[in-house]
Formats: C-alpha cells, structure tokens, sequence
C-alpha cells in the first residue's frame, strides 16, 4: 500500500492507494473521522458492485451504517438530487449527528455530491472519499472541491470542504468501462502538461498498457498523479495561484461539456464525459499557446497523439463558438469580466494564468476542434 499525505496543518489528511482496501474502510474511517453513524453515497451504477461490502466493513468497525443512493451520471449532478439525499438521508432510522460520516463512494460525480452534502448538512459533517474511478481516484477525490452543476454552466455551486481522508482500492478498477477510464486518463495527461513533462513522457510510452488497463501501470500512474495534486492541494488550498493551473483544458472543456455533455443521455449513459470534453479544452488551449508562441506546434501535435492513443477525442464538429463563449463568461473563475485561461508556458510540463485571451482567439481555437 502507498500512502500520500495532503499536508493542511490540523486537516492534513493521507490518500491511501493499494488492493483490497475496501474491506478496511471501516477501520481507516475511524481512525481517521471517528464517530458512530455513517451514510455511504453512491450512485446506481455502483451501488450493487460495491456499496454492500463497505457498508459491512463499517460495521464491523462499530458504525451504524446506511447506503443512499441517486441516478448514475454527470446530467444528475444537481441540487435536485442532493435534495433527495437530504430526504433519504433525514428519514433513516438513525437521525444524522455532527459526528455523522458520510462516505463517498463512486466516481468523481458521486464524490462531489456527497462532499457537497457533507459540507452541508447540520452545517458541515465529515466525510471520506472511497473513489471507484480513475477520474476520482488521481484528481477530483483529493482536493475538498465539492458541488453541483447548474443550467447556466459546471460547478456554479458548491464548497471546499476537505476529506478526512481518500481510500483508493485499485481493484474497483476492474469494473469500470472503458470510456471511464479514458476519461480519467485526460486528468492525468493534463497534470503532465502543467507540472511534470516526464510524467507525460511515461504516459506516452505506456499508452497501450494504460487504455487496455493494465494494473501495474495504473497504480503506477494512480500514486504519481495524486502526488502531483496532493502538492498542489498543499501549496494552494484555495486556488489562489498555483491550483489555479489544474484548470487546464477546463474553461473551454467545462462550456463543451454544459452544451455536448449535460444535453443527452442521462438515463443511457450516452453523453461525453467530463474527461472527453477536458481533453477538447487542452486540444483548444493548445492551439491558443502555439498562435502565442507559448507552445510548439510538434508539442502540440504530440500532446493530440497522447491523447488519441489513450481513446480521447481531439476533435468534435457541430460546436458553435459564440455559444461557447458565452458559457464560459459566466464560468466561477471569471474575474473582473475576464476569462482566465491556463496555458503551457513555453514548454510542456510548465504553465502560467493569462488574463488577455481575446474572443478572437477563442473562437478561432474552437474552430480548430472541428
């Protein structure tokens, strides 16, 4: 098992990665936050796979345990369905306490819902990150981002409220679809381009083992990807500088992923994953680095290559610019009327906040994708 502190002075809390740690859920839940009732939240693809077994983990460690569950998907991310977890949660046979843990259990959507609920509910209860998806497990789960999307754009609400602590159990990768997986893939790649070239180096010579899931490869990439935003997370809790640069691929992604991702699909399953629509973003904000002279063009054409190779899409027709545009001015880190974009600065592995990102150049970025 490796284990990778997120050193916040008295909320310092440990990512733990290795096989088989669901069936220590309970116990690393009471060393790490204590008290005696827990309320799993989980989705309703993950429930069935996964939710029985730490749910019995927490009881043998001497939590009265309950599971809550809502609709599996990005397009349920909403207030609505943290509504419902309040009435579920409010009309167990155990009443919910302060000392109540609520533990999230699923990919980054469902981790995000139950922090969001943990940092509201009695004002703020603690909770633990039990992450299933490559996605959760190297980015979302590690950070104490939560909230929900709204109809004008992602993550319009939400809280930073710390885990006590992250158990990634590997095995559970086992289960997740192929186009999951590749969405986790893109956060990985991005966090080569902003703060580690040789990571993006190894992801680019392991390509074939990671998308065929390999699971050697993968805990490699796992443990190097939560130290990076473990680091990160560290340095900036609040994303008042250097955070601010895991938003790469993001302000342009997040607008693909309110008009090509949320419209679709939420009952099938068809709609583009958050890490389909990052890996757009990057392709986008690629361009814009290289017209500045910030980027390369091989770089930029090798960063498409990686992201191809490990199934993600490099480009997408039908995307109207002005739509986009307008999407992404109302994005939360907007500030005095100017788009923020994060962009390589003048070599892959670096990047820099740019505050003078004109229309034109958006659009014309954009326009690339098709």
């Amino acid at each position: 098992m490796r284990t990778v502190t997120v050193a916040l002075g008295e909320r310092s809390y440990d990512v733990l990665i290795g096989s088989g740690l669901l069936a220590a859920v309970g116990e690393r839940t009471r060393d790490a936050a204590g008290g005696r009732s827990a309320v799993v939240i989980t989705d309703s693809n993950v429930a069935p796979l996964y939710a029985p077994a730490v749910a019995a983990s927490l009881a043998g460690a001497g939590y009265v345990a309950h599971v809550a569950t809502f609709p599996a998907g990005e397009p349920h991310k909403t207030l609505a369905t943290v509504a419902d977890l309040f009435d579920q949660v409010f009309a167990l046979p155990t009443p919910p306490e302060r000392t109540t843990v609520v533990v999230a259990l699923g990919g980054g959507v469902a981790g995000d819902i139950a922090g969001f609920l943990a940092a509201t509910l009695l004002r703020g209860v603690p909770f633990v990150q039990v992450p299933t998806s490559l996605l959760a497990m190297v980015d979302s789960s590690v950070g104490g981002k939560t909230g929900v999307d709204h109809a004008a754009g992602k993550n319009l609400i939400g809280a930073f409220h710390q885990p006590r602590g992250v158990f990634i159990d590997t095995d559970t990768l086992a289960t997740l679809p192929p186009v999951e997986m590749a969405s986790g893939l893109a956060e990985c790649i991005k966090h080569g381009i902003i703060r580690d070239a040789s990571l993006l180096a190894w992801i680019e010579q392991h390509a074939p083992a990671l998308a065929a899931g390999d699971r050697d490869a993968l805990g490699e990439l796992i443990a190097r990807n939560v130290a990076i935003k473990a680091a990160v997370v560290a340095a900036d809790e609040r994303e008042g500088g250097v955070r601010a640069h895991l938003n790469y691929g993001h302000t342009i992604g997040h607008a693909i992923e309110a008009v090509a991702g949320l419209r679709g699909g939420a009952d099938t399953g068809d709609y583009l994953r958050h890490g389909h629509c990052v890996a757009l973003g990057m392709v986008a904000a690629g361009r814009i680095a290289v017209a500045r002279g910030l980027l390369g063009e091989s770089d930029a054409r090798r960063v498409e290559s990686i992201l191809a190779a490990v199934n993600l899409p490099v480009r997408l027709a039908g995307l109207n610019g002005a739509e986009l545009l307008g999407i992404m001015r109302r994005d939360k880190k907007v500030l005095a009327g100017a788009i923020r974009f994060v962009l390589p600065d003048r070599a892959l592995g670096r990047a820099a906040v740019f505050a003078d990102v004109s229309d034109a150049e958006i659009l014309d970025a954009i326009a690339c994708l098709s």
